[in-house]
């Protein structure tokens, strides 16, 4: 911690919150001059902080602490009855590991996702450049992994690999293969990848008590959460 209180932060300005329609959100960036290695990056994210493109950052409110960062024990993880039918169910599944780069075949699996699952979020209407700058980022500890059906691209998982463990930061995947439940396998896939290079835990990003989105999360036991300045296991 002495080392993390010699950066410098920024705050943004108060801004509507993109979970929580009734609040405003502030968010806390570290300083975009900072180098971002692999090392400072796994300090902040016990810290709570996560990566979108170039930038690590944390919620910051003034008035809500509704967002709380979340991890999951990938020595300690055991699926439950569902999780285990969607392993065996993607098991025919080959996954490949690749530098994030922009491709036709990525961005249009990315459209399809955008405009079917999200076509209420905030990211929509997807477009190349929104791609490109959330997702294809030239840094050393971020991949993409390919889940691939007879050569056929089902899902990408945008992951950073860090020395405490993976860092879920996006995935997505064909919307018409629902029978799979290829969001939730990438989290199960990315779990057992963690307890296989023998690392800590994956960090899930931020849960959201009241926000329905953010329901899966918590299907993944054990679970931590980040309150009061320290990990907690959720009962």
């Amino acid at each position: 911690m002495t080392e993390l209180a010699r950066l410098k932060f920024y705050a943004t300005q108060p801004h509507p919150c993109s979970y929580l329609p009734e609040e405003q959100a502030t968010t806390l960036f570290l300083d975009p001059s900072q180098p971002m290695d692999a090392q400072l990056y796994a300090s902040l994210s016990e810290v709570g902080f996560r990566r979108s493109g170039e930038h690590l950052y944390r919620p910051h409110c003034q008035h809500c602490t509704a967002c709380i960062p979340a991890r999951i024990p990938a020595a300690d993880f055991l699926p439950n009855r569902q999780q285990k039918r969607i392993i065996k169910r993607n098991a025919d599944l080959k996954v490949l590991k690749r530098r994030p780069a922009f491709t036709e075949e990525y961005y249009g699996l990315y459209m399809r996702y955008i405009e079917q699952r999200h076509a209420d979020g905030d990211m929509y209407p997807p477009s190349r450049d929104q791609f490109s700058t959330f997702l294809v980022r030239d840094l050393p500890f971020s991949c993409f992994y390919e889940f691939r059906l007879q050569g056929r691209l089902l899902a990408v998982a945008v992951t950073d690999v860090l020395p405490n463990g993976l860092s879920a930061v996006y995935t997505f995947y064909d919307p018409d293969e629902e029978r799979r439940s290829l969001g939730r396998y990438a989290i199960l896939w990315q779990i057992a990848e963690t307890a296989r290079m023998g690392l800590h835990a994956v960090y899930l990003g931020y849960w959201i008590k009241n926000c329905r989105k953010m329901n899966y999360k918590t299907q993944y036991r054990p679970i931590e959460l980040f309150v009061n300045q320290r990990w907690v296991a959720l009962n």
